[in-house]
């Protein structure tokens, strides 16, 4: 997860613009100091010098231009954790910044009130609404946007620790709080049931752990290629601005359904509610879920949707697409020669995800990859939800059907 990397990668992907994320630690913030430099206003790139040299055994080496596109945006979550109204509240908070300078004067009050050497995302005895004010007093220019807003344990809403509004949290500052993040286990279909969501913009991030798993969500605008267009885009919302996301499929996140992972107990809100949260193994409280706290906060039904909302399209990362289609591991050699195979065609991922027709993919890959893409983009999948920490179970394919669409091919 160094600089060169998440560049290659956000390439390979097909990402503008990328997070740094982490700004608040020392030695990361040192090394995006040494390896970026300005580009438009507050955004910045890869300097040249610090582009790897190409070599003929890289596989993407004939597709990475000596000046590259990818441009970097200044980022940093936060983990506040605190007590307000008689309760521990967790929060993760994301702030962004126009510049490095801003940094700088960010970590220095933040520095005063916890380490911020510990970790990546550090952990901070400080109210969320206190955070806001002490960097909008930085810069008024920065963003201040809560994170996975629905993950039980560390959000605004959060079942186990957070709010049941932005203004419970925020106070006064709420009027500051432009957008919020919808997590991998939430889609903007489940936050237009909150009335009181329609003033925000429903924005949505990786939150990668890997360089190969950027872009699992992303935001995609129409602007000028600046800090201030982007952040505009989002304050105003404006769908001629701020096209639409990219999103997982909400029931393949970790945390969509109640449940009880060391029972194996993955249950429905409705049926979690009847028997009052309890695990009916071993009769601890269940982990309540992403849908669940959007069925208790919701005054509208499912399927409403509010005026002017920004659109959004459910995908599926490639690697899954093709190793649901083999029937095989997405670390397999052959999802991974077959990965590589269609970026060299298509130059990008969300090229293929997006764009592609079928016709194109069959000619350079397989009928069954093609149609996989094709399910994908219509919606036609089959997932059994995650819950309490397990990764929803998705699948695109029945057995019989890959042997099919084998036999079609090979006909063909």
């Amino acid at each position: 997860m160094d600089v060169e990397n998440l560049d290659k990668w956000a390439r390979i992907k097909g990402i503008k613009v990328l997070a740094t994320g982490d700004f608040t630690h020392p030695l990361w913030l040192k090394e995006l100091k040494e390896k970026l430099e300005p580009a438009e206003p507050g955004l910045f790139k890869l300097k040249i010098k610090n582009t790897k040299q190409k070599n003929n055994n890289d596989w993407l080496s004939n597709q990475i231009p000596s000046d590259n596109g990818v441009r970097f945006m200044l980022t940093s979550e936060i983990s506040c954790i605190y007590s307000k109204n008689n309760r521990t509240r967790k929060i993760h908070i994301i702030v962004f910044s126009p510049s490095f300078s801003v940094v700088e004067k960010i970590n220095t009050h933040l520095g005063w009130i916890g380490n911020l050497k510990s970790d990546g995302r550090p952990i901070l005895g400080l109210d969320a609404k206190e955070l806001t004010k002490i960097v909008l007093n930085v810069c008024g220019d920065c963003l201040i946007v809560p994170a996975h807003i629905w993950t039980p344990w560390f959000s605004l809403f959060g079942s186990m620790s957070g709010f049941n509004s932005i203004e419970e949290c925020f106070e006064e500052y709420s009027k500051y709080i432009y957008a919020g993040e919808t997590g991998l286990s939430s889609d903007p279909l489940m936050n237009w049931r909150l009335s009181a969501l329609d003033k925000i913009a429903l924005i949505s991030n990786s939150d990668a752990h890997s360089p190969a798993k950027l872009g699992r969500e992303a935001n995609v605008f129409d602007t000028e290629i600046s800090y201030s267009a982007i952040a505009e885009a989002i304050k105003i919302k404006d769908p001629k601005k701020f096209l639409y996301t990219i999103e997982f499929f909400p029931e393949e996140g970790k945390y969509h359904f109640d449940g009880h992972r060391k029972c194996q107990i993955n249950l429905k809100p409705q049926d979690s509610k009847k028997i009052k949260n309890i695990c009916p193994k071993c009769h601890k409280p269940l982990t309540v879920g992403v849908l669940h706290r959007v069925d208790d906060l919701a005054d509208r039904e499912e399927g409403e949707k509010p005026e002017r909302a920004v659109p959004f399209k459910n995908l599926i990362p490639l690697e899954e697409i093709i190793a649901d289609a083999y029937g095989v591991g997405a670390a397999s050699k052959r999802v991974r020669e077959e990965y590589k195979n269609l970026i060299k065609y298509f130059g990008q991922e969300f090229k293929v995800l997006l764009e592609a027709s079928r016709e194109q993919m069959e000619q350079v890959s397989s009928p069954v990859i093609a149609e996989g893409v094709m399910r994908v983009r219509e919606g036609k999948v089959h997932i059994e939800p995650g819950y309490d920490g397990e990764y929803g179970k998705i699948k695109i394919f029945k057995d019989e059907e890959r042997g099919n669409l084998s036999k079609q091919a090979s006909l063909f």
